[in-house]
């Protein structure tokens, strides 16, 4: 793909940490592959991202890494109040041997800062909160996909999936809960490397695993994304959509632009709960 060019730097701000009890939902789509190489900004990036940029055998998911990368590094400096550049990035101890390649962090003190991101195929999500959360968004199974994989579900999550006579209900159903369940491995700092068949993400709130709230978000027609949350319901969900032009060089994302919904956490009679709002995606 074409080499992306690199911007201006973005100045330090003052900190604007979210409220506690406040979670904040970033919705990214990709740049567009014609004008990537000559508006997106790579400056505020490491080597590393760089390289992974460069590395990808398709543009479109190479442009798709660098957005979400050039966002998750813009929103964190304005939470932070920090040059994107000079976000502290960590991983976190690996629940499973300790070792630092677990959880992506920052390095803050207290109030802490938390964040989740994710990308597929186009759109990526990252989820901003002071308590520990994890966000996923993919792409609409298709059919061979929730075949393969519903064997490694959990007992309960298989019922509720051979209940659908439907095709089409199965593979929605499927892709709600299958993004459920990566975002709690992902806050989990675990991921996959946890048998997939081991925690009930259903749709039974009930069955979930206690001390944990999922939140299925609006994403569009053609995605599925959940965030998972430790604790209970957040007192405040707020969904918002980084304008592209917010990924260009020498622009910034701000924390309270135009378009920021607040929405509220709906309780379906599924007892699913959805982060809910009238805006279109």
């Amino acid at each position: 793909m074409p080499v992306l060019q690199s911007g201006t730097e973005t100045l330090a701000t003052a900190p604007r940490l979210p409220a506690a009890g406040q979670l904040d939902v970033w919705m990214v789509r990709r740049a567009a592959l014609e004008t990537a190489a000559e508006l997106l900004d790579l400056s505020e990036l490491s080597e590393a991202e760089r390289r992974r940029t460069a590395s990808f055998v398709r543009p479109t998911d190479g442009v798709t890494y660098a957005s979400a990368h050039v966002a998750l590094r813009r929103l964190l400096g304005a939470y932070l109040g920090l040059a994107p550049q000079e976000v502290p990035f960590v991983r976190e101890p690996c629940p499973g041997c300790a070792e630092p390649h677990g959880r992506p962090a920052v390095v803050h003190p207290d109030p802490p800062l938390h964040f989740s991101l994710a990308h597929s195929h186009g759109m990526a999500v990252i989820a901003v909160s002071r308590t520990v959360v994890g966000a996923d968004v993919e792409r609409l199974p298709r059919a061979e996909t929730v075949e393969v994989c519903t064997p490694a579900l959990h007992p309960g999550e298989q019922a509720e999936l051979a209940a659908l006579d439907d095709a089409g209900r199965r593979r929605a159903a499927f892709g709600r809960l299958w993004t459920r369940k990566e975002a709690y491995l992902k806050a989990l700092g675990t991921g996959l490397s946890r048998d997939p068949g081991h925690d009930y993400l259903g749709a039974d709130r009930h069955r979930r695993p206690a001390g944990w709230t999922l939140l299925d978000l609006p994403s569009g027609p053609r995605h599925n994304a959940a965030v998972a949350v430790r604790g209970g319901a957040p007192d405040q969900v707020t969904v918002r959509w980084v304008p592209p032009f917010a990924l260009y060089a020498g622009q910034t994302v701000d924390l309270d632009a135009d378009g920021t919904v607040g929405v509220p956490v709906h309780r379906g009679a599924d007892g699913t709960n959805t982060a809910v709002s009238d805006w279109g995606a």
